[in-house]
């Protein structure tokens, strides 16, 4: 099995630092990317697994006890942006996707090896 290309989703510079965007995959995917202050950059599944809506990418950025964090803007549960794992409830998490930037474009690949601990 071959692992699906990065797809660009949108130029570096065009992500506001503290701040996410949604992009859709060629699978159909919703993904929601964030840049962070210090311009590191996470991408994780953008629907919230506690209502079905699509709006990770509309979330809260901050940090939790030094974790990178997303706080969904319904429901308030936390995510960390390392691991998708939900800080509220350890059952849930969200799908992490690599993510890079090649020539300025951010890019997203496949599914991260990265996993919330169950």
């Amino acid at each position: 099995m071959t692992t699906p290309p990065f797809e660009v989703v949108c130029e570096f510079g065009r992500l506001v630092p503290g701040r996410g965007v949604a992009a859709l995959l060629a699978d159909g995917a919703q993904v929601a990317v964030f840049r962070l202050l210090d311009d590191s950059l996470y991408a994780l599944a953008n629907t919230d697994p506690f209502t079905g809506a699509n709006v990770i990418s509309r979330g809260l950025v901050g940090d939790r006890g030094g974790e990178p964090v997303v706080v969904s803007p319904l429901l308030k549960q936390a995510f960390s942006l390392k691991t998708g794992a939900c800080l509220d409830d350890e059952a849930v998490s969200l799908e992490v996707y690599a993510v890079e930037v090649v020539d300025g474009q951010i890019r997203v690949g496949a599914l991260s090896e990265v996993k919330a601990s169950t």
